[in-house]
């Protein structure tokens, strides 16, 4: 960054940045794409998914031979894309997939499409799961309007699931429950002989076990709830030891209290902070400053929201619930956005108070010039980052044996347009380098006294936004990121916030990108593919339309020690 008034060239070395680049881009798609690619060939991994429409299609034909359903009024909702997380990881941790795959994975899929098929002539809703990769039907929920599912913890106020259960069971005997078991379980392939009923007399539900369907400590597992004298729902899937769920909740306990303290509290602080400071540095900033950026974060956050519908509507029992739920989070979307803009004009006001200027407006000389090298820049360390990560995943996965399982909530199957998913990048750049590091680094300096620290105490808060996501030990993605923290900071300190955006634009461009086209399909794997090159797209424009000619080209350059 430039101090104020001084306008030199940016001093990148392109030369030994691209050497870097190279390195880090080869060491990303030789440890992230070619080898899991490899691993996937190799392993029975599943093929493509079937498409939404033939999903669909096989629910439907299932819903109506087995189930009685009739016809559906209206357009119905898209299917949604759900897993049994819980088996995923579990497999995951003990590298037990590929047997898995072989074994069970075209009868028992752990991924598989839930759709929804209303049914007016019945008064209720027939929900059916169909395998991802196969189409074939492995289970079934009907709703009533009471929003109940058998697989949830959404249940009334005042309600315990054992307690409903009894309630929609009416008393049933177990002999009755097992008579009506009986005919639908090898309507749907099972082999009764093989199954051993686990429920009580007194117990609610219908739970049968095959011991001869194992894998590591799991069991199969057959689960049937009943109501009005017919079975309710029908699911099956490899029930995990007690101690692998055990862990799971510790790891999750851990994962909410640094997000919602180490993140959402300090975050917010950091909220609190930016509009003092816009207000304390107002004759140094402008309020104008970062209005169309704020904006385009707000836009993306509620477009990326609206477009998971699928799996939005598959998770509220009415559509009370699921406006409210939606209402909910663009509110909650748009405190972020007045939280990002204020960080905009409050980290602008504190760096020119300390006489540099990490971020030129447009309208100062050379700034598309700037701009497009910035641009640049950001591609190479981009890769850099890229290969940063991938060694660091390796290390982690060598000492603490870190582990993932399957997320619903981000997959692209469950975006009403998968296509979409890339603009998140474009939200994730610009909110949180605005906040963590724009404005981050210079107020918490203020407070350690050392740019070092507030890098690093700026990338640890960011990290803990991370610790939701299902990957253990918890402690994996703080780790991780806040190594590639201290690199953003680094980019942002040395070459300004433009660079830093669009080094972290590019960089989740190329992760959703590669997840768009891993989904097959040739409009993804094209959209995939533009997702990765429009931050170049974007950066030339911005050029062409700050001309140079008229102009001495005016580039920001860091400050000599990198420090405010």
């Amino acid at each position: 960054m430039n101090p104020i008034g001084k306008p030199v060239k940016l001093t990148a070395d392109f030369k030994k940045l691209s050497t870097l680049g190279i390195i880090g881009l080869a060491v990303f798609l030789l440890l992230q794409v070619l080898l899991p690619v490899l691993a996937s060939l190799s392993q029975n991994q599943p093929g493509e998914a079937i498409s939404k429409q033939k999903a669909v299609e096989r629910a439907e034909g299932f819903a109506k031979s087995v189930l009685g359903f009739k016809e559906s009024a209206g357009e119905m909702p898209a299917p949604a894309y759900e897993a049994h997380a819980e088996l995923y990881g579990y497999l995951s941790k003990e590298q037990l997939i590929p047997e898995y795959n072989r074994k069970w994975g075209g009868k028992y899929p752990y991924e598989f499409y839930r759709v929804s098929l209303p049914d007016p002539a019945q008064d209720h809703t027939v929900m059916v799961d169909v395998g991802l990769q196969t189409g074939k039907p492995v289970g079934f929920i009907i709703q009533n309007g009471d929003g109940f599912y058998n697989n949830t913890e959404a249940l009334p106020d005042g309600e315990t699931r054992s307690g409903l259960l009894r309630a929609y069971e009416e008393g049933m005997p177990l002999a009755d429950k097992k008579a009506l078991a009986a005919p639908l379980l090898k309507q749907m392939g099972y082999n009764t002989e093989n199954l051993t009923v686990e429920t009580r007399e007194s117990e609610p539900g219908l739970t049968y076990s095959d011991e001869g369907s194992k894998i590591g400590d799991a069991m199969l597992q057959v689960r049937l709830t009943f109501e009005n004298g017919g079975v309710r729902s029908l699911e099956s899937s490899f029930a995990v030891p007690s101690s692998h769920t055990e862990y799971v909740d510790q790891q999750t306990k851990l994962a909410n209290l640094l997000y919602y303290i180490g993140y959402m509290l300090f975050s917010f602080v950091l909220g609190v902070l930016a509009v003092v400071y816009s207000s304390l540095t107002r004759r140094h900033t402008s309020f104008t400053r970062g209005i169309i950026l704020s904006f385009v974060y707000f836009a993306i956050s509620v477009l990326t929201l609206l477009n998971m519908m699928p799996y939005l509507q598959a998770q509220s029992a009415n559509s009370d619930v699921l406006i409210f739920g939606i209402g909910l989070q663009i509110i909650f979307n748009l405190m972020m956005g007045v939280i990002i803009y204020f960080s905009f004009v409050g980290g602008n006001g504190l760096w020119k108070t300390a006489g540099l200027n990490p971020w030129p407006r447009a309208k100062e000389p050379g700034y598309g010039v700037y701009v497009l090298r910035s641009m640049g820049a950001g591609y190479v360390w981009a890769f850099i980052l890229l290969g940063v990560q991938s060694v660091i995943f390796v290390i982690l996965n060598l000492l603490i044996g870190s582990w993932s399982t399957i997320d619903e909530t981000q997959s692209p199957y469950n975006m009403t347009y998968a296509w979409l998913l890339p603009i998140m990048a474009w939200m994730a750049g610009i909110g949180e380098e605005a906040l963590y590091r724009l404005f981050g680094i210079p107020m918490l300096r203020k407070i350690v006294r050392s740019t070092l620290a507030a890098s690093a105490l700026s990338s640890l808060i960011w990290a803990f936004g991370h610790t939701l996501y299902p990957i253990y030990p918890v402690i994996t993605r703080p780790i991780e990121l806040l190594f590639l923290g201290l690199l953003f900071s680094f980019i942002f300190l040395r070459y300004g916030f433009i660079t830093a955006m669009f080094s972290h634009v590019i960089f989740d461009s190329i992760l959703m990108g590669i997840s768009l086209m891993s989904m097959g399909d040739v409009v993804n794997i094209t959209v995939g593919a533009i997702g990765m090159v429009l931050p170049a797209v974007v950066g030339y424009v911005v050029y062409l339309f700050n001309p140079t000619k008229k102009e001495k080209p005016f580039i920001t350059t860091p400050h000599p020690e990198g420090q405010l």
